[in-house]
C-alpha cells in the first residue's frame, strides 16, 4: 500500500511556464516585461537597459503649469531614489491605446496602475498613461526607450 507524503510534495515543473522572467529585449513585449520586472525586484540594472543613451523623460508639473523634461542619468538617479524608498511597487500594464512600428521605430501609448508603498501607512497610487518611443539597434536587434512623455495623474 502506498502512500503520499503531504509535506514531501512531488516537484511541479510547470512552476513559471517556459516564458522567461528576463527578456532579451529583442521583440517591443520585452521592453514591457522587463520593465515590470525591474519595478518588482527594485534592479537598476535591468531598468538601465531599457533606456537610451540619448533617452527624455517629460511630464507635466501640475503646480508650476509645465512640463519638465530630463535625460539617462536624472532617470537613472530618480528610479535608483524610489527603488531605495520603496518597500514595494506593484506595476500593472493595461491596454495599448496606440501603436505604431516600423522597422526601427515604435511609439506606444499604454495604459499603467503603480502602486508605490513606503510603509504601511505611505502609500501612492499612480494611474495613467505612458507615451513611449522606442528604437531598435540596427545590429543587436534589441530595443530601448528613447522617449518617454508621463500621462498619468501624478
Amino acid at each position: 500500500m502506498g502512500c503520499k507524503n503531504p509535506f514531501a510534495p512531488s516537484f511541479d515543473e510547470n512552476i513559471g511556464g517556459d516564458k522567461p522572467a528576463i527578456s532579451d529585449q529583442k521583440d517591443i513585449q520585452g521592453i514591457f516585461q522587463n520593465f515590470n520586472y525591474a519595478y518588482t525586484f527594485k534592479d537598476t540594472t535591468i531598468y538601465g537597459r531599457l533606456i537610451a543613451h540619448d533617452f527624455t523623460f517629460t511630464y507635466r508639473d501640475y503646480d508650476k503649469g509645465y512640463d519638465i523634461s530630463w535625460g539617462r542619468f536624472d532617470e537613472m538617479r530618480t528610479t535608483l531614489g524610489l527603488f531605495q524608498n520603496a518597500q514595494r511597487l506593484d506595476l500593472i500594464w493595461n491596454n495599448i491605446v496606440l501603436f505604431t512600428q516600423d522597422s526601427l521605430t515604435a511609439n506606444i501609448v499604454r495604459g499603467f496602475n503603480l502602486t508605490i508603498v513606503f510603509n504601511p501607512s505611505d502609500v501612492i497610487r499612480v494611474d495613467g498613461r505612458v507615451n513611449m518611443t522606442l528604437r531598435k539597434d540596427f545590429e543587436t536587434q534589441i530595443w530601448q526607450i528613447i522617449r518617454w512623455i508621463d500621462e498619468s495623474n501624478f
